[in-house]
């Protein structure tokens, strides 16, 4: 009964297209993260920064009414909030994994204060414009993986266009070098001539807005409402993607790929009626395959050398 409902075609096209829609802000947020830490800054708090983003462009959709608008203001909002942890990582030179842990905790107190101040605590939340999903001409018209795969919201096309974006500037331009030297030894890059300083808050910011972005994408294209537990700990998996996508951009594409089809593959369990699995485990089946992907990655560590390692210029 259980492979009679899962193994259709219906099905696996399905879980096909839910899963890219759903690696997205995963892959948003870990592209990111990997401007960060290749930089040398943990960014724990991506997770608060997302819900920032979710936010605030829902705020922005709902008063204009344009997506796109309420996208941008989901990452500047984010990028606000992304600075902050800069002042005190790369400025104070305080410990990232407090500072990123500080940033959760503010990110969920403002996002519920900013809430509940704006439309209190109605029984239905208000909605908002979000991205329509649009078919890319003869792609889409593909037999079966054409619905699947090119039939998407936009900032699942810019997600994925981002990807070798992100390459590019990481290892084929002079300021990726110069990322990749300040997260390996900022003391040399800086006596080569190299402003760490300048280059770990672009990073930083740089992870903010896309963190953002990953946010919005959640109330703008996934759901039309705002919830303070829309984010579910998506920042926290971002975390993990960078890490089995081994601080690499297109590593990323396929490990957020991984989790979201996990996640999808629950969904979808659900709405088919399989009752042989308990809900509660369905539930946590992303978080599993998070856990179990980290306990059997392989390879040795390709982490930045300087990477969590406060940095004090030499006077």
């Amino acid at each position: 009964m259980f492979w009679e409902k899962v193994l259709t075609e219906a099905f696996v096209l399905g879980l096909l297209a839910a899963g890219v829609r759903l690696a997205t802000p995963l892959l948003l947020a870990a592209l990111g993260e990997i401007f960060a830490e290749r930089s040398g800054i943990l960014n724990i708090g991506v997770d608060g920064m997302m819900l920032i983003g979710a936010l605030c462009g829902f705020l922005g959709s709902y008063y204009t009414g344009v997506p796109c608008i309420g996208a941008l203001t989901g990452m500047l909002g984010a990028g606000m909030i992304s600075l902050i942890h800069a002042y005190l990582s790369v400025s104070l030179a305080t410990d990232q994994v407090v500072s990123g842990l500080a940033i959760n905790l503010l990110c969920l107190g403002l996002a519920t204060f900013l809430n509940r101040g704006i439309f209190g605590m109605p029984l239905l939340p208000p909605q908002a414009a979000s991205f329509p999903p649009i078919a890319i001409p003869l792609l889409s018209e593909i037999p079966y993986i054409g619905p699947a795969l090119f039939n998407h919201h936009a900032l699942v096309y810019l997600a994925l266009l981002l990807v070798p974006i992100s390459y590019v500037v990481l290892f084929k331009t002079t300021f990726g070098l110069r990322i990749s030297a300040v997260g390996e030894d900022p003391r040399a890059a800086e006596a080569v001539g190299v402003n760490v300083r300048r280059v770990r808050y672009a990073c930083v910011f740089i992870g903010g807005m896309l963190a953002g972005m990953g946010g919005a994408t959640l109330s703008l294209a996934q759901l039309s409402f705002f919830k303070e537990s829309i984010v579910a700990g998506r920042g926290f998996i971002a975390i993990a993607v960078v890490m089995l996508g081994r601080w690499n951009p297109l590593g990323a594409l396929i490990a957020a790929l991984i989790f979201g089809i996990a996640d999808a593959f629950q969904l979808h369990l659900q709405a088919v009626g399989v009752t042989t699995v308990p809900s509660q485990l369905l539930l946590s089946l992303p978080y599993l395959v998070t856990i179990v992907a980290l306990l059997i990655r392989v390879g040795r560590p390709v982490l930045p050398a300087a990477l969590g390692i406060p940095y004090t210029k030499e006077r």
